[in-house]
């Protein structure tokens, strides 16, 4: 594979940690909660961070809200990406291969945006990122850039009973694709992902990265209750066909109460919830096209989505095991 076509494939050796990491104490700032709001893929997308936050102050007990990694993406204007960034960084957040790219003073050309994307994505998506990257790159300061270096890459966290892992991308790696919905759908792929809950020891893994959402129930060897893997998508963009809204995931040991809940179900005595986050659609996409106008990059690349949702259902998220 030449430089080119490799560059946005490939999995940097620093993004991989493995899951039994997670076999440690809760972090202290992220134990004895009643309600978690996991905030992953929010792409630089400012008219969402405040519905985030808007949802979020409305929450009662002790609660955290944690930025899962590519918070930036689209927002290539310094003072949108300077807002952005000190909102999130006043909450928890880890880093996603965005925000470690732009950490690097001098990034891995193999690396590219550091999306690791698998095959099924094309060659034409994987250059436009590589050169989204780059653009985004000129948005930000050497402070900013010291700042995200700082992140971690996951964190453990623990409503009620009930421990969580929060990743960026799946159980071994910042970048992986084990927690998309693709790869969850390969009886093949089933076992791999039992074994990283047996190693980890937690009950559910957080995750974000490979863009459309998946709640998927997993039976773990040795143990009476289920794990799941619970992807919000993306917090920044829809998630599905004629929904403008993004999502995030929201464990807590009470319902949402409000019309933006979108999927949900009952483990361990808790909600788990997919909670969409809603915007005027059209501000949304005029902020974009400030940025991103026809011709752009990420205009080829997202702005359908951003303007009709993917070819995906709600009725698609929630995956029991039969």
């Amino acid at each position: 594979m030449n430089p080119e076509t490799q560059a946005g494939r490939s999995c940097p050796l620093h993004y991989q940690y493995g899951p039994d990491v997670f076999n440690s104490a809760p972090d202290p700032v992220l134990s004895g909660l009643d309600t978690l709001y996991v905030v992953g893929g929010l792409y630089g997308n400012e008219l969402a961070l405040h519905e985030v936050l808007r949802l979020f102050e409305q929450e009662p007990g002790r609660k955290r809200l944690v930025f899962n990694g590519d918070f930036h993406w689209f927002d290539i204007d310094p003072a949108i990406f300077a807002r952005v960034q000190a909102v999130v960084l006043s909450h928890v957040a880890l880093r996603g291969n965005v925000e470690t790219e732009l950490a690097e003073d001098d990034p891995d050309p193999e690396a590219g945006c550091g999306c690791a994307y698998p095959d099924w994505v094309g060659q034409d998506v994987v250059s436009r990122s590589n050169r989204i990257l780059n653009q985004l790159r000129t948005a930000t300061t050497p402070e900013q850039r010291a700042q995200l270096a700082t992140l971690p890459m996951w964190r453990v966290a623990q409503v009620g009973d009930v421990r969580v892992g929060l990743v960026h991308g799946d159980a071994q790696s910042l970048a992986g694709w084990g927690f998309a919905q693709e790869h969850l759908r390969d009886p093949e792929h089933l076992p791999l992902v039992r074994r990283w809950f047996e190693r980890a020891q937690v009950d559910v893994f957080a995750s974000t990265h490979t863009c459309l959402p998946v709640f998927q129930q997993f039976s773990v060897p040795g143990r009476t209750r289920s794990a799941w893997v619970l992807n919000n998508g993306a917090a920044g963009m829809p998630n599905f066909q004629a929904d403008a809204a993004g999502l995030l995931t929201r464990i807590a040991t009470v319902p949402f109460e409000g019309p933006q809940r979108r999927c949900t179900l009952q483990a361990y005595g808790l909600h788990l919830e997919a909670i969409a986050i809603e915007t005027p659609a059209a501000s949304a996409q005029a902020r974009f096209l400030q940025q991103w106008p026809e011709g752009s990059d990420a205009h080829a690349s997202y702005f359908s989505r951003i303007a009709a949702g993917p070819a995906y259902r709600e009725a698609d998220v929630i995956r029991w095991e039969t």
